[in-house]
Order: C-alpha cells, then sequence, then structure tokens
C-alpha cells in the first residue's frame, strides 16, 4: 500500500487543554466496537463510570454533558481516559480526528482538518509550497491514475506563484470546466445561510456578511493583504489535495475544483468584512473563520453534497 500525506502533515500534535475549540466539546463521539469491548472489560470506578456514561443503543457513543461536553473531558479540558488508560484506551474516532483519509486503488492519502484550531494555524503559517510525500510500496493500480494526474496538474496550478491568486483560480476554472457564479456577499451569505448550520457564531458571521456586504472595498482588502497571500494558496491547496479525489466516486472533477475555488473566495469575503468591521485581519482571524467554515461545510455531508451538486 502506498501512502501519501502533505510535508506537513508528521508536525501536527493536539495542543490538548490549550484548545479554545475542544474536538470533545458539542460533537457527538461515537465508539468503535473494538473500544467498546475494551470498556465493557473495564473493571472498579472507572468501569462503572464508563457504563453509566456510553449510550445502549445501535450506535454506541458517548452521553454527552452539561455544555454538550464529553462526559470524560474534565475541568482543565484534559481526558480522563487518557489520564486513565494511556493515549491507546481512547477510541478511534478520538485517535484520529482531526486527521482525514482517502482511499484509491493501492493508495492511502491522509491529512488534517482545518475544523481543528492546530491544523489551521499549521496549514495557514506554512510560507513554502507544499510538497506530498510518499510512503510505502506502490501497487500496480490503473485505475485512478488518470485521476491523479488531473489533480497534479491542479496542484500545480495553484502553486504557480508567478501568478496572482485570481489568476491562478480563473485558471484552475478554465482548465477543469469549472463555475463559481459572480454573485454579490450579499448573495452568497443567503446561500450559506440555506445549509445546515451548528454554531450560532457562524450564522452571526454569515448575517453580518448579508447586512453589510454590499459596500465591501475588496480591492483595498487585497493591497492589505498583498504579503499574506501564501494563506489562501495554502487554502486552495488545502481544498484541492482532500477533495479532488472524491471524483473518483461521482466521476466530477470538476465540481471539486470548482468547491476549492469557492471556499478560497467566500474565505476572502469574510476576512474583507472582518477588516471593513474592525480595521485589521489577523492571522488569529483567518485561521478562526477558516476553522469555522471547515467545521460547518467539510464535516457536514449534507453540506458538502449539496455544494458539489451546486457546482456541477
Amino acid at each position: 500500500m502506498l501512502y501519501v500525506y502533505p510535508d506537513y502533515y508528521p508536525e501536527f500534535s493536539c495542543i490538548a487543554s490549550r484548545c479554545q475549540h475542544s474536538c470533545c466539546i458539542g460533537w457527538e463521539i461515537d465508539i468503535d466496537p473494538d473500544s467498546l469491548a475494551r470498556y465493557q472489560a473495564v473493571h472498579g470506578p472507572m468501569g462503572q463510570r464508563l457504563k453509566t456514561c456510553i449510550s445502549d443503543g445501535e450506535e454506541p457513543h458517548f452521553i454527552l454533558g452539561r455544555d454538550e461536553r464529553c462526559p470524560f473531558l474534565n475541568e482543565e479540558n484534559l481526558c480522563d481516559l487518557i489520564l486513565y488508560g494511556g493515549e491507546d484506551f481512547i477510541c478511534q474516532i478520538c485517535t484520529d480526528h482531526p486527521r482525514f483519509r482517502n482511499f484509491l486503488p493501492g493508495r492511502t492519502e491522509l491529512g488534517v482538518g482545518l475544523c481543528c484550531e492546530a491544523a489551521a494555524h499549521l496549514i495557514l503559517t506554512r510560507k513554502d509550497p507544499v510538497q506530498l510525500i510518499l510512503s510505502g510500496e506502490e501497487e500496480e493500480a490503473e485505475e485512478g491514475k488518470t485521476l491523479l494526474v488531473l489533480r497534479r496538474h491542479a496542484l500545480e496550478i495553484a502553486q504557480d506563484r508567478t501568478k496572482s491568486l485570481s489568476q491562478r483560480e480563473e485558471e484552475l476554472l478554465e482548465q477543469f470546466q469549472g463555475w463559481v457564479p459572480e454573485l454579490p456577499p450579499a448573495q452568497w451569505a443567503e446561500f450559506y445561510l440555506g445549509l445546515e448550520r451548528m454554531d450560532e457564531t457562524w450564522t452571526e458571521h454569515l448575517e453580518n456578511l448579508r447586512t453589510h456586504g454590499t459596500a465591501l472595498d475588496l480591492s483595498a482588502f487585497e493591497i492589505d493583504m498583498a504579503d499574506r497571500q501564501t494563506e489562501y494558496e495554502q487554502l486552495l491547496v488545502y481544498f484541492l489535495y482532500r477533495h479532488f479525489l472524491t471524483a473518483w466516486e461521482d466521476g466530477d472533477p470538476g465540481s471539486k475544483v470548482s468547491f476549492a475555488v469557492l471556499s478560497v473566495r467566500f474565505l476572502r469575503l469574510l476576512g474583507a468584512l472582518h477588516w471593513k468591521m474592525h480595521g485589521e485581519f489577523t492571522l488569529k482571524d483567518q485561521e478562526e473563520y477558516a476553522r469555522l467554515y471547515s467545521a460547518e461545510v467539510e464535516y457536514s455531508q449534507e453540506n458538502l453534497d449539496f455544494l458539489f451538486d451546486s457546482l456541477m
């Protein structure tokens, strides 16, 4: 099996109690069969606590407590299960998050999702073009090779620093027959407000864009962000790397390219609005908008499917 990952991938590590948006809050945490069997074998006070805090329905999961916190997230925002049995004691979804995997015959691609603030910081602070690292043995598999060639071409366009970001975006749309409608910011806000939403903060940002997006000075914002264009390049590369290969399922790489371009453009709109309203737009602000966008859009299959369908 061949394993592929961005060169920054090994640098990722959870920041645990320092995380301001813990993945142990607000998410239903499913328990895989192996972990469930391990938990059911625990005795004593921890065994009783596990028994009390795990639902016994068809899909076992931890029963969230006050403020939708995982019942094993303690007051110091540390995991009591890790403190009890080490990192190998937590269930698979907790071990994996925010890592993701994409599959082609003979090939597994790995990455970290923007919905995690530590991952967002890692991705957005990278200055050099991303390189993909190959590990393991490549198996003979003709299936998917054309898609990989196309994805490599898309990434080359996205990282061509002889051109502006807008030129690269337009070239991607042209080369892959993509489509992102030219709509006013307020209409894009309406569009995203029509999707499934979870975080009230995200809704507030969209409402602000709908209300105040009519007078955005994107040109002035671009000038202010002139020395930070690598942030948008890294976002574009991330969305292409993560989603392009899902065209293996529907045969439509154009919608994946369109989604990547739209995502970067929409995050640019939100950044411009923040800059207009607050007089500045820091790296920390960029990371937070990217994190929210990922959590609200990428981690809702319903939203992703709707966007891909809309951009076909």
